[in-house]
C-alpha cells in the first residue's frame, strides 16, 4: 500500500478529486471528476496519463454533492485499491475574517464555516459536504480546509471597505474576494513566465463559469473584482456580477418578488444565461448568431475591460496580463477581444500564438507581456495541506 493525500475541489456543478504522493504535489497519481451536476452527471477518471472509462452516474445515486462525493470515493477505492489515503485537503470558498491560512478541520471550525454559508450559498455548503463525506469514509484521517478568500487578505484596508456604516465592517461586511487558490497558484509560477517582471504590476483574469480579476504587486493581491460574496464583479455563467443595489430593492418592493426569488434570479438565472436566454456556457454563445447571444458575449468582454481599467488605475500602470481558468485558457476569441480593447495602451496580440493557446500570446513589441497559464487549484491545496500536516 502507498500512502497518499486526497484533494477535493467541489464546485456548484462539478466535483474534482485528485490523489497525490506525499512527496509530489504537482503530478497527481489519480484524478476523478463529475460534471453536469443538476443535469446529467457524468464521471470520468485518469490514472496518471491513462484515461479510464467515462460513465453516467447511476440513477440510484442522489444527485446531491455529498452522496456524489461518497460514490466517487467508492469508485476511487475500486480503481486504486493499493492507495491508502492518510489525509484530505479541501477547497472552501469562504473563510470570513478569521481564516486567512489553511486550517485543520475540527467541530468548532466546521461550525464557523457553516455560519458563512449564507455568503456563498452556491459553493460553501457543497465544500463542507466534501468534508462530511470524507469523515464518513475515513473518520480518523486529518482534514484541512484551504480558503479562496485567504489570498486577498493582503489587500489594503481601504480596498476591503464598503461605504456603509462602520459597525457593519466591524461585523465582517467587507470585500473578501474569491478564486484565491487559483490566484495563489498563478502567483507561485509567475517568475517562470515573466522573470523579474513577475514582481511588478500584474492583472490575472480568472475567466470561467465563475469569473473575477486580481491585481497583484510583488505577487500579492492588492485589489480584486469580487467582494462580499461571489456574486460581485464580472458577468459570469449564471451570476449577475456588478449590479446597482437599487435594482434589488426595486425587485423586492415594486415587483413583489420574494427574497428567495431574488436570490435565485441573481445567482442562477442571470449572467450569460440570463442575457442570452440560451446557455450559461461561453462555448455555446461565442459563434451563435442570435442577437441575445451576441449581447451576452459583448457584455462579458465590456465588463471585463471596464474592471481591468479600474485595476490598472489601482496598480498605477501594468506590466503583465495573465488569462486563466476555463474561458481564459480555452477561448482565443475572448482573449483577442479583451486584448483589442487594450490596444490603446500598446498591447499587441500575436494571433497565431493566441489561436494555438501558447503560453505567450503578445507580440515581442507589445507594451506588456500577455500570457495564458493553466491554473492548478488542486496542486495548491495539496501543497498547503501537506505543509500543515507536517507541522502538526
Amino acid at each position: 500500500m502507498s500512502d497518499v493525500l486526497l484533494v477535493i475541489n467541489t464546485g456548484s456543478s462539478s466535483i474534482k478529486l485528485a490523489v497525490y504522493d506525499l512527496n509530489d504535489h504537482e503530478n497527481p497519481r489519480w484524478r476523478g471528476e463529475i460534471e453536469g451536476i443538476g443535469r446529467t452527471p457524468r464521471y470520468s477518471s485518469r490514472t496518471g496519463e491513462k484515461t479510464n472509462e467515462e460513465v453516467t452516474v447511476p440513477s440510484d445515486v442522489s444527485h446531491k454533492h455529498r452522496p456524489l462525493i461518497k460514490w466517487m470515493l467508492t469508485r476511487f477505492q475500486q480503481e486504486e485499491p493499493t492507495l491508502n489515503v492518510i489525509a484530505a485537503g479541501h477547497r472552501v470558498v469562504h473563510g470570513g475574517r478569521n481564516f486567512n491560512t489553511p486550517v485543520r478541520v475540527n467541530s468548532s471550525v466546521m461550525e464557523e464555516l457553516h455560519s458563512l454559508s449564507a455568503l456563498a450559498p452556491s459553493h460553501q455548503p457543497h465544500n463542507l459536504a466534501g468534508i462530511q463525506a470524507v469523515t464518513e469514509v475515513w473518520p480518523d484521517i486529518p482534514q484541512v480546509a484551504c480558503f479562496d478568500t485567504a489570498f486577498h487578505r493582503t489587500q489594503p484596508r481601504i480596498a476591503q471597505l464598503f461605504a456603509l456604516p462602520h459597525r457593519l465592517a466591524e461585523e465582517g461586511v467587507l470585500r473578501y474576494g474569491f478564486h484565491g487558490l487559483s490566484y495563489e497558484y498563478i502567483a507561485s509560477v509567475l517568475p517562470e513566465y515573466l522573470g523579474e517582471r513577475a514582481e511588478g504590476r500584474i492583472i490575472v483574469a480568472h475567466l470561467g463559469h465563475g469569473a473575477s480579476l486580481c491585481a497583484m504587486y510583488n505577487r500579492k493581491s492588492i485589489a480584486t473584482s469580487m467582494g462580499f460574496t461571489a456574486l460581485d464583479g464580472l458577468v459570469m455563467g449564471k451570476r449577475c456580477g456588478d449590479i446597482d443595489p437599487g435594482v434589488v430593492l426595486y425587485l423586492l418592493r415594486d415587483r413583489d418578488m420574494s427574497l428567495p426569488q431574488v436570490a435565485t434570479l441573481l445567482s442562477h438565472e442571470s449572467g450569460l444565461l440570463g442575457i442570452s436566454g440560451i446557455s450559461d456556457d461561453m462555448r455555446d454563445l461565442i459563434d451563435n448568431e442570435e442577437p441575445r447571444a451576441k449581447d451576452a458575449v459583448e457584455l462579458f468582454v465590456y465588463r471585463a475591460l471596464s474592471q481591468i481599467g479600474a485595476l490598472i488605475a489601482q496598480l498605477k500602470g501594468l506590466d503583465g496580463l495573465v488569462f486563466t481558468a476555463g474561458i481564459g485558457e480555452h477561448s482565443p476569441e475572448i482573449r483577442a477581444r479583451i486584448m483589442e480593447g487594450l490596444a490603446w495602451m500598446g498591447v499587441r496580440l500575436d494571433e497565431q500564438a493566441n489561436d494555438r493557446s501558447e503560453s505567450c500570446i503578445s507580440m515581442p513589441d507589445s507594451a506588456l507581456s500577455v500570457h495564458v497559464i493553466a491554473t492548478d487549484e488542486e496542486g495548491i491545496i495539496a501543497r498547503d495541506t501537506l505543509r500543515l500536516i507536517e507541522r502538526s
